[in-house]
């Protein structure tokens, strides 16, 4: 047994949650590297993270057991990896798992040799047989047989799956999705909508947030219905479900059952900031109250929940609490009675349907909505409970939270904000923005321009940034450039994505997940003492996040449009392009290269917004070209003449020099439409909804600061 093991000194929150394991852990290195050579074992190596529950379960169960803990450290030399912070370790050893058991999830127990050949792959196991799994010891002793005693058929059998991933690549790519292809692909999207209960497919049933920009995209463009009302439903079903936390606003990771009613509590970052651009686009292009209310909510969880003492946003909340999963969330008609009174409390119970029976377990359940409630006696009624329940449950014991920053997640969450700090004129929720990316550009980002994956406590951890952190990051930035008009963000944007061009793109023009050795130490090479991966990460798909390759698209799009770069329009096509073999197979797992491929058949459109700063109709253009549902319109503010320079923003530039009226300009493929000084022309340009832009009122009322 040992006392504090080597995952003392990590940064990852997951890692340290097993730093007084018996098992005597090793991060992914050099050094478990070099000690599996020199002691002649297999690594055996965990993959978990911190908000899943059965990482939890098999910890418990097996590696706070001393004898189980013994045995793995005589045998084996284990290496526990959080997969958030290695993702690209995670999508090799996953795909492994996959192919040898036809399944995959986390935990993830892989053993491999000792140059990094996976041989055995499982998930989740027992401490003891059950339901048909072999207990955990009952698998480490077989294993650490074979390798004694079977040494040959081992290694021949690391050697077909090294054979068998080396050989996989993506598609080949061509060129972009074609208008008729993204037609196609709603169409098919059809196929497996749910139109009872929302979303696709059935349980468990996953927010599908990249999907649902996709399809308000294909609506802004073709007008499609359809479109439309998969939104809809969707967003309705989940924002009225057991999946959003109806007291403190946010989502779980996903529900259990097809119609949204029991989640699995854990809270991803990820999932809030694409949950929050999606609800306030819904809103932005339909002007449904519910779209707004929930996209307000889910920022305030973000700040509330998820924001850092250094100001970036926390990667998840835990499942469990109390000993329990769910502990936290759920409630019994008796402990609304005692919370609300007896009138109250029966009240809450019939409308959130709370029932002795239970939704959940051991006759609890999670608060459901109905309906919204109507009319403003219900509406005060409603907040005025609400309220008290969220005190009475701030009682209870919390979930942990996983303080990890992670720089695509972060990005992610910088767009969200960014944007609806704008849109929802809350000037706080545009400064957690700026925030969050000071915090990234000055703490993750190294001194060569290339970035790391995640830092805690304000301190940069070592694992290499991944492309979808570039990209998410660029599209972050150009999100802030657009809310602020500061230049630096576009600037700073255009420096990530020409790094990720240069480590993330093979001279064929192939695009990786993970960049070459040579420029991201940890991924592999001979000279730092750690074998290089099977393969080299590559998956175009989407799921639960944009892929590297389709989010690194929407943002060298974006800042093609802002720039007039040829270069950038052509590599966010060529990226685009691994997207096309797959989306008539596919279009679920494509949500957002779909989204890019939308705004890349519309133009995409271009608003150039020009008038003295602070000045009050320039701010009402401006808050009217963000609000547009245009396909990846893009929208540059800036004064006239020489009253302030903007370096790398050809789309301000040129323009009439003489101060005047504040004028927007609209382009769209290579050619632009009259300049006008008229809001309703303008926001009829770039399809901006009137029930949104009347709830903008005079620029300076409430509680924005605009640019």
């Amino acid at each position: 047994m040992v006392g504090m093991n080597r995952l003392a000194g990590a940064t990852s929150p997951y890692l340290l949650a097993h730093q007084e394991n018996p098992v005597d852990w090793y991060e992914w290195g050099p050094e478990a590297f070099a000690a599996a050579r020199q002691l002649d074992r297999p690594l055996l190596i965990s993959v978990g993270y911190a908000a899943c529950h059965w990482c939890h379960v098999m910890a418990h169960e097996s590696f706070e057991d001393p004898t189980t803990a013994t045995f793995m450290n005589e045998h084996f030399v284990n290496v526990k990896v959080d997969r958030e912070e290695r993702p690209d370790v995670d999508a090799v050893l996953m795909e492994a798992t996959q192919a040898m058991t036809g399944q995959g999830g986390w935990p993830m127990t892989v053993i491999a040799t000792p140059a990094g050949t996976p041989f055995y792959c499982g998930t989740y196991f027992p401490p003891t047989p059950r339901h048909g799994m072999p207990g955990f010891p009952q698998v480490l002793a077989a294993l650490a047989t074979s390798w004694r005693e079977r040494r040959g058929d081992v290694l021949g059998a690391a050697e077909v799956v090294a054979r068998q991933l080396g050989a996989r690549r993506a598609p080949v790519a061509g060129a972009p999705p074609a208008p008729e292809e993204l037609d196609a692909a709603v169409v098919g999207l059809t196929g497996s909508y749910d139109p009872v209960r929302g979303g696709f497919g059935g349980a468990p049933k996953f927010p599908p947030s990249t999907t649902m920009e996709h399809l308000l995209r294909h609506h802004a463009r073709t007008g499609s219905a359809a479109a439309l009302d998969m939104v809809a439903g969707t967003a309705r079903a989940m924002a009225h479900g057991g999946i959003y936390d109806q007291l403190a606003g946010g989502f779980a990771r996903y529900s259990v059952d097809a119609g949204w009613v029991v989640p699995h509590f854990e809270k991803m970052l990820y999932d809030n900031a694409l949950l929050l651009r999606s609800y306030l686009h819904w809103w932005r292009a339909t002007g449904d109250p519910l779209g707004r209310r929930v996209a307000r909510e889910t920022a305030g969880f973000l700040l509330a929940e998820l924001r850092t003492a250094e100001n970036g946003f926390a990667s998840s909340l835990d499942a469990d609490s109390d000993g329990g999963e769910g502990t936290y969330y759920v409630w019994t008609p008796g402990q609304l009675r005692a919370a609300l009174g007896e009138e109250d409390g029966r009240w809450v119970a019939a409308r959130c349907a709370v029932t002795a029976a239970g939704t959940f377990e051991r006759g609890t359940s999670v608060l459901q909505l109905a309906q919204e409630p109507d009319g403003p006696t219900e509406q005060d009624r409603w907040t005025r409970v609400r309220t008290r329940l969220a005190a009475v449950r701030n009682g209870r014991v919390h979930p942990g939270r996983d303080d990890k920053v992670v720089t695509a997640w972060n990005g992610l969450a910088i767009a969200a904000l960014a944007e609806a700090g704008m849109l929802l004129n809350q000037e706080v929720l545009l400064r957690a923005a700026r925030d969050a990316a000071d915090l990234l550009l000055r703490v993750h980002r190294r001194p060569d321009g290339r970035l790391v994956r995640a830092s805690r406590d304000g301190v940069a951890g070592s694992p290499p940034a991944v492309l979808e952190d570039y990209a998410d990051l660029a599209e972050g930035l150009l999100a802030l450039y657009a809310a602020t008009a500061d230049p630096s963000w576009l600037q700073v944007a255009g420096q990530l994505l020409d790094v990720a061009l240069a480590d993330f793109r093979d001279a064929d023009g192939t695009f990786y997940d993970a960049a070459t050795p040579a420029v991201a130490p940890g991924v592999g090479s001979p000279s730092e003492g750690v074998p290089p991966l099977v393969r080299r990460p590559q998956d175009a798909t989407d799921s639960p996040t944009p892929s590297g390759v389709s989010a690194l698209a929407g943002a060298l799009l974006g800042y093609a449009a802002y720039t007039g770069s040829e270069a950038h329009r052509h590599a966010a096509e060529a990226a685009l392009g691994m997207v096309t073999p797959l989306v008539r197979q596919h279009p679920r797992s494509l949500g957002w290269g779909l989204a890019v491929a939308e705004a890349l058949a519309d133009g995409p459109r271009e608003v150039a917004v020009l008038g003295p700063i602070g000045d009050r109709a320039r701010g009402v253009l401006h808050r009217i070209a963000l609000a547009g549902t245009a396909p990846g319109v893009v929208v540059a503010v800036g004064p006239y003449g020489s009253d302030l320079e903007q370096p790398g923003c050809p789309l301000l530039a040129d323009r009439p020099g003489a101060a005047g009226p504040a004028t927007a300009y609209i382009c769209r493929h290579f050619s632009c439409l009259a300049p006008t000084t008229d809001p309703q022309v303008l926001a009829a340009g770039v399809g901006a909804h009137p029930s949104v832009t009347g709830t903008f009122g005079p620029v300076g009322e409430g509680s924005a600061d605009l640019p």
